[in-house]
């Protein structure tokens, strides 16, 4: 990495990036004290008073991690050839009758770096359909997960019966070693969240999608060994781009695995992933038991807390079992998964090392067919009752 993208790790939190790194300008250019009041404003993570106001003013958000039926990737959903309105449309209004209000929607560099404007534009596209059917997103910005080898245009399709084949990483594995394509990276979460920032109709920013996952037996032995090194500097970067836009929406990176009941026992990448989010966030694809045990790990940060990925039911994570719980608790939720489509994510996490020949007998994700009927119409009867007003 340079070193101009090495001087974060020197940096003692958001404000001090904002004094240590400097204003924008000449490097001899002197401050007024409102201009310095308004840099260390504009970098700041929320407090937890302005964070809780922020949740207060929300519904109880259940929604889906959302790509519409026929894309396998977030290339495929967000390319201009690709791009489809009238199916988002179409499935998004499925998720409204069920009670749905929100969904977590995946970007991706690469589809920004091809089409900057038509990329923006596609993005408010996709806003005005979310807001017909009353919902916010939550965009996320980078993903650590599945593919690293990822390229812009016709993306491959579908190896059969396996689970989220043709995902890919942002950055990829290139990009994320390469610290001269790091000011690409800046100008696509400043665009982005510069075009959008006091847009109302978005719920808020996710920065980095797991960034300390190794993509397991997919993709491990063709990982960069020293990822997690690479990335934590750049997803601190990444929250100081996105805040230098002054969004009203807040920021957030979630925590997955391992032990969250004290820093102590904590890696640096989950410490700097709560130290950095305005909102607290996590997945959990257990059971019900381990979930309000995390819930309860979390509480002693004090801030709003939303779960961006749940529901894999032959773990054990249900609807049945985790929304009663977060309701009374007052935790947002995204289950993996809408429309079973392209990323055949029905299939659990092990079809990339055992053998499927059909749909599986229990689907792993996914609410709805491809032609919107429910999986399990007891679940959607479980949303809707849940979420009525």
């Amino acid at each position: 990495m340079g070193s101009k993208y090495l001087k974060i790790l020197n940096c003692l939190g958001l404000i001090a990036i904002a004094i240590s790194c400097g204003p924008k300008g000449g490097a001899g250019e002197k401050q007024s004290e409102s201009e310095a009041s308004e840099t260390v404003e504009t970098v700041a993570r929320w407090s937890k008073e302005k964070a809780k106001a922020w949740y207060a003013d929300q519904e109880w958000l259940v929604g889906a991690n959302f790509n519409p039926s026929n894309s396998i990737n977030q290339l495929e959903m967000w390319q201009e050839a690709t791009f489809s309105p009238e199916l988002i449309d179409k499935e998004l209004g499925w998720a409204e009758e069920i009670g749905m209000n929100t969904m977590r929607v995946y970007l991706h560099d690469l589809a920004y770096k091809q089409d900057p404007e038509g990329f923006l534009d596609r993005m408010d596209t996709m806003l005005g359909l979310m807001d017909k059917h009353g919902m916010k997103p939550l965009f996320v910005f980078f993903d650590s997960c599945w593919d690293p080898f990822v390229e812009a245009g016709e993306q491959r399709a579908p190896k059969p019966h396996v689970h989220n084949s043709g995902w890919v990483q942002s950055p990829g594995y290139y990009a994320l070693a390469d610290s001269t394509q790091y000011p690409r990276l800046e100008k696509y979460v400043k665009a982005v969240v510069g075009r959008f920032a006091k847009d109302e109709r978005i719920l808020g920013w996710d920065i980095w999608n797991e960034p300390d996952n190794d993509t397991g037996v997919s993709y491990r032995d063709k990982e960069h060994p020293n990822k997690v090194d690479y990335v934590l500097p750049l997803m601190k970067e990444a929250f100081t781009w996105a805040r230098s836009q002054n969004p009203v929406q807040p920021l957030t990176s979630g925590v997955w695995l391992g032990d969250w009941s004290s820093e102590e026992v904590m890696s640096p990448i989950q410490i700097a992933q709560i130290e950095n989010s305005d909102i607290i966030s996590f997945h959990n694809y257990d059971s019900p038991e381990e979930f309000q045990k995390r819930i309860n790990w979390l509480k002693r940060y004090d801030r709003p807390m939303i779960c961006t990925e749940y529901m894999a039911r032959p773990n054990g994570s249900t609807f049945e079992g985790f929304l009663p719980i977060a309701k009374a608790e007052n935790i947002g939720m995204f289950n993996w998964g809408l429309v079973d489509g392209k990323t055949q994510t029905k299939y659990p996490w092990d079809s990339w090392e055992k053998t499927y020949t059909d749909e599986p007998e229990l689907w792993f994700h996914e609410v709805f067919h491809t032609d919107g009927r429910p999986y399990k119409k007891s679940e959607t009867d479980l949303i809707k009752s849940l979420t009525e007003r």
